[in-house]
Formats: structure tokens, sequence, C-alpha cells
């Protein structure tokens, strides 16, 4: 995310501005530590669900702000937990905007030509992330979190195992099926791609 969280990590505190609920001291302590742990991860997680970059520090003050508000219920030591919970939440519903992809596009084509690759490799870069991103939005949700908790994240299958509350065995057979799921959709899409006469 490289600086993205001492550029964000004020927002989440400045109750006024951002609409987050006042928070006693022992609260704010713990909510600031929160959101220093866990801010990168989020905001990774969150991206590779299919959010575009344009509206990924909005989605990602969403997940914090809602994490603001139940911190009292949230149970210590599960808080990576709850964060991913709710960002998988939000991103299925920022999923259903169908412009946002087109923005996202735009918007790395922008950074992409701001640092004057060739046209060859700007188009080979584009290419392969609107690959990755559409097949990521197409797989169904659970195996999708699997998938990008182990596969992009790199968590071992406990991690996996605990952020999402689910047993070992399960991980290991939403994984299977990840991968299997994620591999036939881009043959899907290369095969489609070579018919049309693209790359």
């Amino acid at each position: 995310m490289g600086g993205a969280q001492s550029a964000l990590a004020p927002t989440y505190f400045s109750e006024p501005e951002s609409g987050a609920p006042s928070l006693a001291p022992a609260d704010e302590g713990r909510f600031r530590q929160l959101v220093s742990a866990n801010l990168d991860f989020i905001w990774r997680c969150l991206r590779r669900m299919g959010i575009p970059s344009s509206d990924v520090d909005d989605a990602v003050q969403q997940v914090f702000l809602v994490a603001a508000s139940k911190l009292a219920s949230i149970t210590v030591g599960s808080e990576r937990a709850f964060l991913f919970s709710t960002a998988s939440r939000i991103a299925a519903n920022s999923r259903r905007s169908v412009h946002r992809r087109d923005e996202a596009h735009q918007q790395m084509m922008q950074s992409q030509r701001a640092h004057d690759p060739s046209q060859e490799e700007l188009a080979d870069q584009l290419r392969a992330r609107a690959l990755m991103d559409n097949v990521l939005a197409e797989m169904p949700g659970e195996l999708r979190e699997v998938f990008v908790l182990f596969e992009l994240e790199e968590l071992s299958v406990s991690e996996v195992s605990d952020l999402l509350s689910i047993p070992l065995g399960t991980v290991g057979s939403r994984l299977r099926r990840a991968r299997e799921d994620f591999h036939e959709r881009v043959k899907r899409i290369k095969a489609t791609n070579q018919h049309r006469g693209l790359r």
C-alpha cells in the first residue's frame, strides 16, 4: 500500500469529520492499535475483492467506522476476523456497481502512463490486471475469500481457518475448489479472447 497507512490513519481518528462514534480513552487506544495493525491488510483485501483503486480508501474507512461503532462487542483476539468479514460485505455491495470497474481501469491506465512504460508493457499489465480483477469478481464469495487470503495474502491454512472461523479441512477443500475455479475461469477467458482475435 506504500504509505497509505500514515496518510489514511488520521481520518479514522478525526471523530467529527469522519462520523466515527465517540470512543472512551481506553477504547480509543484499542481502536488506534486495531487500525495500525490491520489497515494495510484490509486495504489489500478490498482491492483484491474487486473494489477499484479509486474507491478503496472510502471502503477501508467504512470498515473501520463499523469496527469503531461495534468495538465493545468485538472479542479481543478476533479483531482481524471481524474486519475481514466486514470488508467482505462491503466489497460485495461495491461490486454491484458496474461503473466502478471502468473507473478502476482508467485509474490504472493513468498510473501506468505516469511511469512511462512501453505501449506493449502497458497493454500486458492492463490485460493481466483486468484478467485478475474479472476472475476474482466472478468467483463465488466463499472460494474467493480463501483464495485471496492463501494465494495472494500468503496466510497459512491455520491462519485462514482462524480468520474465517472455519475448520482446517474446510479451508483445504475450499482452497482446492478455489484453485480449480480460478484456473477454469482464466482458461475460459483466454479462450474467448483468442476466439475474438485478442492476445
